[in-house]
């Protein structure tokens, strides 16, 4: 059978979790059996319930989605997303999730970890740079051509025929540049600093294309491998519970001087890993604060903020409101029933 989305822990009714949102679900992509893949794709009713959970939650891997039918909402880091198919999105690890509303959603889910990437580790880069984007709509020869890849995938997956792992890794591949391609005729993304254009450029060059020749950074690394690296510092400050750490520490983790990675991510970004991690601790707090009914306290000190007044003096200075009143103005602005 293939894997399954499987909640950790098991998810109680969502009329209790409303009742009592005192920390935000962590989902696994659970496989049975050591010998299967950790990957999976079918329509959202194959794939189950979780695949259209009404309450926010976050991931330990990637989910794609493409929306064929259906209206309602799709709640991502708090931004409200109307239905209006056709739709693709990317929600990666860490990211909050929800939907509201959601009434004869049809097409399909694909969930996998990093490591199902592991013959192309260019794509995790790809979806991370499609994550600012977040609800890309296709034109329909676009969406056409990601349904039946979809499509493919499934029966691959379902026939488990010999060879059916590198199919269906070849297919993911193929889909991912696809939509960086679809992707990049949008121009700038603000959020990654890079054009989606020059993303897609280098996810199809990976696919087979002869690009040119990397520059050196400070002589030591290419600059793939320097955004490797940036990536994965990125990835790391991302994930829940990163507050309190420092650059020092994220620098033994990838193995590099922390003066190396600061110049490496001021290069890669325009920003300074403080900069960066500010950023993301101010994405970690309206995580919480939409997600949950913890107190502002409560927010602060999961967000890496051991004072709440100063936490409150941050929130405000970076988005121009308090947590209370961001909590409020996201409240009413995406929580009306869809009719």
């Amino acid at each position: 059978m293939p894997a399954r989305l499987s909640p950790v822990p098991v998810p109680s009714a969502p009329a209790a979790r409303r009742a009592n949102r005192t920390a935000l679900d962590l989902h696994e992509l659970e496989v049975p059996e050591v010998a299967l893949l950790p990957f999976a794709v079918g329509s959202f009713e194959r794939i189950g319930p979780l695949s259209l959970a009404d309450f926010p939650h976050r991931h330990t891997f990637y989910e794609i989605v493409l929306v064929t039918a259906g209206r309602g909402l799709h709640v991502v880091d708090s931004q409200p997303l109307p239905i209006m198919p056709p739709h693709f999105g990317v929600i990666v690890p860490g990211q909050v999730h929800h939907w509201e509303g959601a009434r004869g959603v049809d097409g399909f889910v694909l969930l996998f970890n990093e490591d199902f990437l592991v013959r192309h580790p260019e794509d995790v880069s790809v979806l991370q740079a499609l994550r600012p984007l977040t609800w890309l709509s296709p034109d329909g020869a676009q969406m056409t051509g990601l349904v039946a890849l979809a499509a493919e995938m499934e029966r691959e997956l379902r026939a488990g025929a010999g060879g059916h792992e590198g199919v269906l890794r070849a297919y993911l591949h193929i889909l991912i540049v696809r939509a960086a391609r679809m992707a990049g005729s949008g121009g700038v993304s603000a959020s990654t600093g890079a054009t989606m254009a020059t993303m897609a450029t280098g996810a199809a060059g990976a696919a087979g294309a002869v690009g040119p020749a990397r520059a050196p950074i400070a002589g030591v690394v290419t600059v793939a491998q320097a955004g490797d690296l940036v990536d994965r510092f990125l990835r790391l400050i991302a994930a829940p519970g990163q507050g309190n750490r420092t650059l020092i520490s994220y620098a033994r983790e990838i193995g590099v001087s922390p003066g190396y990675l600061h110049e490496l991510v001021r290069q890669q970004t325009g920003l300074t890993p403080g900069q960066v991690t500010r950023r993301q601790r101010v994405v970690e707090a309206k995580r919480l604060l939409t997600g949950t009914d913890l107190a502002v306290r409560q927010v602060a000190e999961q967000a890496g903020f051991g004072d709440p007044a100063y936490f409150c003096r941050f929130f405000r200075r970076e988005t121009g409101f308090s947590p209370g009143e961001f909590r409020r103005r996201v409240a009413g602005m995406h929580h009306d029933p869809v009719v």
